[in-house]
């Protein structure tokens, strides 16, 4: 790849050896390299500042919609394989899509083609479009001359990807909702139905039985110290959102998240599923091994995996293979290992890993399925225990008063 193209864009003002003033933009991949070139045409360099287009300016932090993004790589995709250049085809494109943010990343596009940069490189521009994997993709794809072709893998990947996300929400929705309803449901017991019952008690003097005062006693807590346990979960949420917006602290969460019971099970069958879909989808491209690891790793959504990831890139630079450096990693399951293996041993690698992909890819929906078949009688159960204890300690202390004044 040319390396002037891989660069940032730099407006500058300088003078040129006839003393006139020059403005205008140098592409290089610092302000010292841009400072560089500028005096090898012959230009006394004055101010040097990074360039950003109005477009640039435009598009926000926002990620652009995965499914927007896979649909524009069908498109583009079938485009090229009819033979329609590049950058009709982007404008074409640019013109029929509905997505504001998409728009404006295409017509960033166009206007980084036309000023001699490459696809992949106007593309890594734009991470709020387009992930690391896609962009490393490409950048063999050029190489190759099958850009068409890998667009239309792109396009394949990233649908079975969204497709997976989606299977995993829908099938939190239900248990979600369920255990929302169930602490309010606890709330509004604590915080309004209770205390009724409370003052009626002790205007009564009864002697009450244990259940009875065990719920007096949290009902209390609740109303005198509500202000105070409102504050505890908002510092626990903050606290939670600060650790995940840094990078030690993400660790340490990702960390967590794998050793919980049940869901740490799905995060990893759903991060090897990825795993192995990027690496597989990276090396059919064209892309070499060691850059496949690297950018498998910065696409890993689990830190722990990407530290390792990374450990083995570097053990496998070093002569180590590829399939003992996983297997020192401890995270990788006895089938994957052994995939990693015979497909090192083969060299078909990318086509165990499709294999891996898949296999795990009906594991996470068979392990969604026992979780959500689970989880409903579970907290059916809990929310039966928490209403019967109510029952109980009511009806118990009512029969109780009840009593009391039959004798009286």
């Amino acid at each position: 790849m040319n390396r002037r193209s891989s660069g940032m864009k730099f407006a500058f003002k300088a003078v040129d050896r006839a003393g006139k003033d020059v403005s205008g933009v140098e592409l290089a991949d610092s302000i010292g390299a841009a400072h560089l070139a500028l005096v090898e045409r012959g230009l006394e360099p004055l101010e040097i500042a990074p360039k950003r287009s109005i477009l640039t300016i435009e598009i926000t932090r926002k990620k652009v919609p995965r499914k927007e993004i896979m649909n524009f790589s069908r498109q583009l995709g079938v485009f090229l394989t009819a033979g329609i250049p590049i950058m009709e085809a982007l404008e074409v494109i640019a013109e029929e899509t509905s997505g504001k943010m998409l728009r404006l990343v295409l017509a960033s596009l166009i206007e980084s083609l036309r000023n001699g940069d490459t696809f992949a490189t106007a593309a890594a521009n734009h991470p709020e479009a387009f992930p690391n994997y896609y962009v490393g993709i490409l950048e063999s794809a050029e190489l190759t001359g099958n850009l068409d072709v890998v667009l239309n893998q792109l396009a394949d990947y990233m649908d079975r990807d969204i497709k997976a996300k989606g299977k995993i929400t829908a099938a939190l929705i239900y248990p979600s909702v369920v255990g929302v309803m169930s602490v309010v449901t606890i709330v509004i017991l604590a915080a309004f139905v209770l205390p009724r019952f409370v003052t009626f008690f002790r205007s009564m003097h009864a002697k009450l039985p244990l259940p009875t005062r065990m719920l007096m006693g949290f009902s209390g807590f609740m109303s005198h110290w509500w202000d105070v346990i409102l504050i505890v979960i908002a510092l626990l949420v903050g606290g939670l959102v600060g650790m995940r917006g840094s990078k030690s602290g993400k660790a340490v969460l990702d960390g967590w998240i794998l050793k919980f019971p049940v869901v740490g099970e799905l995060a990893q069958v759903a991060i090897l599923e990825r795993i192995c879909r990027i690496l597989a989808s990276l090396l059919r491209a064209g892309v070499d091994l060691p850059r496949s690891i690297t950018v498998t790793s910065e696409s890993a959504s689990n830190t722990v995996y990407s530290v390792a990831l990374e450990t083995v890139r570097e053990e496998m630079m070093e002569g180590q293979g590829l399939a003992s450096p996983i297997a020192r990693t401890g995270l990788f399951p006895g089938a994957a290992k052994q995939m990693f293996r015979v497909g090192e041993e083969t060299g078909t690698l990318d086509q165990q890993l499709e294999v891996a992909a898949e296999y795990y890819s009906h594991e996470l929906d068979s392990k969604l399925e026992r979780v959500t078949a689970l989880f409903e009688p579970a907290v059916i159960i809990v929310m039966g225990i928490v209403v019967g204890f109510v029952a109980v300690a009511l009806i118990s202390a009512m029969y109780g008063i009840y009593n009391q004044v039959k004798v009286g």
